[in-house]
């Protein structure tokens, strides 16, 4: 097949390619090569056997273009950032998706499949349970005078007992931000368009993806670049709240395998899967993680991560997907958050132009007031 990703040179972009060329596909890169993700250009990681095109999709001729002659698309080309620019989410994310479906109609093009790109950030804080009387709900997102006081759990709005967290399926979705917003449209207009039009259509709900080739630039890509960069420069990264909010991570290979699957099996058309690591873990326990894989290529003690009591404006407490719709269609994550690490590890340390750009991003995002002392 001939095959068109959507931000083909970033993350995840660049880790499909490569394998839908082993798997003797044609692939056609298109890319923006927006900054400061890709602060330096065009990556040295985009595979040569790819055709790229340097375009936006947000430009209708860019994306005719490349859309012409392709049997399938991948939409993974998405803006995420801290930064307050609301339409800028939507254009990239949301408009460029129903731009794709409305090529398509227009040129009558036969698109065997397209999948798109969705996020965890959908399901906002999941939902939970309360132990004492047996409720289960969605947990609003947490009041400003509560995370200055230093309350970070959620509790029963019926007996004000503490809730305990779910694992949460896809039908669930309760968008924080513009972000998320953008992202369930994506996934809204991968139902609506593909079941109306008869495009085979797929959205998959990425929960927090780690692995190499993660942007150094980029403040809003993952606690892996965060503590691994803070670690490389011998610092102690920093944890906001106490250091308990739950997370599932998952491995870009185990994500590579679900969008192959995708491409591949008529089963998953018309509907939205998430794609997990299958397994929690607090940021302190992901933090431990870092340090002890990092501690390998240092000759001396790395320091345990601290914990200031300052909290990020927005974030959710707990946020982990239930994987078991996808894992009904034969695909399992297989590497864990250790593999992961390494993974980025040994990438970060075979870089020679690495920068200590970690100031630069915690200032923008306390210029931005999106992180906040507590009392």
């Amino acid at each position: 097949m001939k095959i068109l990703v959507t931000g083909g040179a970033g993350f995840i972009g660049s880790h499909t390619v490569d394998r839908l060329i082993v798997e003797g596909h044609q692939v056609r890169i298109l890319d923006c090569l927006q900054k400061p993700v890709h602060l330096k250009g065009k990556p040295s990681w985009v595979n040569p056997e790819a055709e790229f095109m340097l375009g936006d999709v947000r430009n209708k001729a860019d994306m005719e273009t490349a859309m012409q002659g392709v049997d399938a698309i991948y939409h993974l080309a998405a803006y995420q950032d801290y930064l307050p620019d609301l339409s800028t989410f939507m254009h990239v994310n949301a408009v460029s998706t129903a731009l794709i479906y409305e090529i398509i109609l227009q040129q009558n093009l036969d698109i065997k499949k397209l999948v798109v790109a969705s996020s965890q950030f959908v399901q906002g804080e999941g939902l939970y349970s309360c132990p004492s009387c047996g409720r289960t709900a969605s947990a609003l997102m947490r009041r400003e005078e509560s995370l200055i006081r230093r309350q970070w759990e959620h509790y029963c709005t019926d007996c004000g007992g503490q809730l305990e967290w779910l694992w949460t399926a896809e039908g669930h979705s309760a968008p924080p931000n513009a972000y998320a917003l953008s992202k369930q449209s994506q996934e809204l207009q991968a139902l609506t368009f593909g079941q109306r039009y008869g495009i085979p259509s797929v959205a998959l709900r990425y929960s927090i993806v780690q692995g190499s080739r993660q942007s150094f630039y980029n403040a809003y890509s993952g606690a892996c670049r965060i503590f691994c960069l803070n670690y490389y420069f011998s610092k102690a990264p920093t944890l906001y709240e106490d250091g308990g909010q739950c997370r599932d991570f998952v491995n870009i290979h185990d994500v590579v395998e679900a969008n192959l699957l995708a491409l591949n099996s008529s089963a998953m058309d018309g509907q939205v899967f998430n794609v997990g690591g299958g397994k929690a873990y607090s940021i302190a326990e992901f933090a431990e993680i870092v340090r002890v894989e990092v501690q390998k290529h240092h000759q001396r003690e790395l320091p345990k991560a601290l914990i200031p009591g300052a909290y990020r404006f927005g974030d959710t407490r707990n946020a982990c997907s239930n994987i078991d719709k996808l894992k009904a269609i034969g695909w399992r994550p297989v590497h864990s958050a250790s593999d992961s690490v390494a993974e980025y590890v040994d990438w970060l340390y075979a870089q020679d132009n690495v920068e200590d750009i970690l100031n630069y991003a915690e200032q923008t995002m306390k210029t931005l007031n999106v992180v906040r002392q507590t009392a």
